[in-house]
């Protein structure tokens, strides 16, 4: 199967529009985990994304006739814009759907770059589903972002471009993974030329369609898919890249969104250039796999595919970022409510720095607190320091892996409700645009009392909101039901150990 993508990525006409990417030796993160780490720099191309790539090598292909008929696509981001600088630079009429969620700085892009938006729809799939009707309507060529041969072949020229820059034995090239059209391309050119070289995949942990079909050994199609790496937010593999992936990809890492954060931070301590999540992913697995095989003095390369970030959302990776670096613990911690508690905790860090510091008066016996404490050795440390707290007798929770937690509880200590009843917790994502959260509450009715709510949006499509609401036990399933038929994701948290230590009744 990929001898015939060998020929077809020789041949793909790129160069016309996109950059020879660098190679770029990562010096710290070299430095910190024991190997020679090298970036492929697909952040530096005129879209600042990989994308343009496959998207032009497609365009070149098609017929005089299929030219003057204009071409669409369904995007919120990169092969929008890939696309749209692709048919201005060969004259070609294009029109791009994006969801109506998609941030205003991608939609200005497309346009600026001479191509017809249209929004529709909240995500992907309505987007999608439009740009096929007018496909139909209007006869447009429709240019896919991942699921075409010469959208892979364009993909492939990274890998074609690794090679050539880095004669040298390779010990693994890791590749972020969205709908697979990029590490096909890699994997198909990377496996032909030199197979000792591993490819592997990385994926969000909770986008992992790649990791999904690998296990279970056809394509899956992921009941949902996470929101925070949303350059590679797709539900199923394309058919032609699983064609190639499952015989050519030595296996799929997945990492959280913290780990991501993080990534982000190396991406920007090493090159001075901020990486989108999706861009970051496989600096986030090439750390995990270092960490995991204990291997040194190797070469691996990690492929930076875009740096299409939303400014706004810098707040909230940078709150996330200590965690994912495992410098920072967040606990909840009981300390008896009289004079000497507090340097009694403080005794306990053994000079530790804290971070972040919450606490509200609750009772006259004990005081509940949520802090922060740096860290620098990693889950080994946390438990020492959960050890040490528990010695001293301080009870306490370790919270930094809950989601609820991070998100919400640290934003929103402000102590338990005397007089509160039958409270029940959701937490939910829907989707942010001028008046979504107006539709959101007016879609809640009126029969249940709202006792608590802390909504966050970060730049992202989509926002946050944490939810209480005063329901009793024989009708919680009903109120279930009203959700389900408001129709956004839910999560309920009545139970979180982080919502019963700090805000439950």
């Amino acid at each position: 199967m990929p001898h015939r993508y060998i020929k077809k990525i020789l041949d793909a006409k790129v160069y016309d529009v996109a950059i020879e990417t660098p190679l770029e030796d990562a010096h710290l993160l070299s430095h910190r985990f024991h190997n020679h780490v090298m970036l492929k720099r697909e952040d530096l191309q005129p879209v600042f994304s990989f994308k343009l790539r496959g998207a032009y090598n497609k365009l070149a292909q098609l017929s005089e006739a299929q030219k003057a008929t204009g071409v669409i696509a369904a995007s919120a981001g990169n092969h929008a814009q890939g696309l749209a600088l692709a048919a201005k630079k060969l004259g070609i009429k294009a029109t791009i759907v994006m969801p109506q969620t998609t941030p205003e700085i991608k939609v200005n892009s497309v346009k600026a770059k001479g191509a017809k938006v249209v929004l529709k729809g909240d995500a992907f799939d309505e987007a999608a589903a439009h740009a096929a009707k007018l496909v139909e309507e209007k006869g447009y060529v429709y240019i896919p972002p991942f699921d075409d041969e010469d959208v892979i072949a364009g993909q492939g020229t990274v890998g074609m471009e690794i090679m050539w820059q880095h004669t040298s034995p390779i010990h693994a090239v890791f590749v972020p993974v969205g709908g697979g059209g990029l590490i096909a391309g890699v994997a198909a050119y990377i496996k032909y030329l030199r197979p000792d070289v591993k490819v592997i995949g990385v994926e969000p942990e909770d986008s992992d369609c790649l990791n999904a079909a690998l296990k279970a050994g056809r394509r899956a199609k992921l009941k949902e898919v996470g929101i925070f790496a949303d350059g590679v937010a797709v539900r199923q593999i394309g058919k032609l890249p699983w064609d190639i992936c499952k015989d050519h990809v030595d296996e799929v890492i997945t990492v959280s969104t913290d780990e991501i954060c993080a990534a982000i931070k190396d991406v920007f301590e090493d090159t001075r250039s901020i990486a989108e999540p999706a861009g970051a992913l496989s600096v986030a697995g090439l750390k995990k796999y270092v960490g995991r095989e204990h291997i040194q003095d190797e070469n691996l390369v990690a492929i930076v595919s875009g740096a299409n970030m939303n400014f706004d959302r810098l707040g909230y990776i940078t709150e996330r970022t200590e965690v994912g670096e495992e410098r920072e613990a967040i606990l909840a911690v009981k300390i008896p409510e009289r004079p000497g508690s507090f340097k009694r905790f403080i005794q306990a860090l053994s000079k530790r720095n804290i971070t972040e510091f919450n606490y509200r008066y609750s009772n006259p016996e004990e005081a509940q607190i949520f802090v922060g404490v740096q860290i620098r050795e990693g889950e080994f440390e946390r438990q020492e320091l959960v050890e040490a707290l528990e010695k001293h007798d301080l009870p306490v929770l370790d919270l930094t892996d809950n989601e609820m937690a991070k998100m919400h509880i640290r934003h929103m200590v402000g102590g338990h409700s005397p007089n509160l009843s039958n409270e029940k917790v959701f937490r939910f994502e829907f989707p942010e645009r001028p008046g979504s959260l107006m539709k959101f509450l007016m879609s809640l009715g009126a029969r249940w009392n709202i006792s608590m709510f802390h909504y966050r949006n970060h730049g992202a499509a989509y926002s946050r909101v944490l939810m209480g609401a005063q329901v009793e036990d024989k009708d919680l399933k009903e109120f279930k039901q009203m959700l389900d038929k408001v129709g956004f994701r839910y999560w309920e948290e009545t139970d979180n150990p982080a919502y019963r230590l700090f805000l439950g009744a």
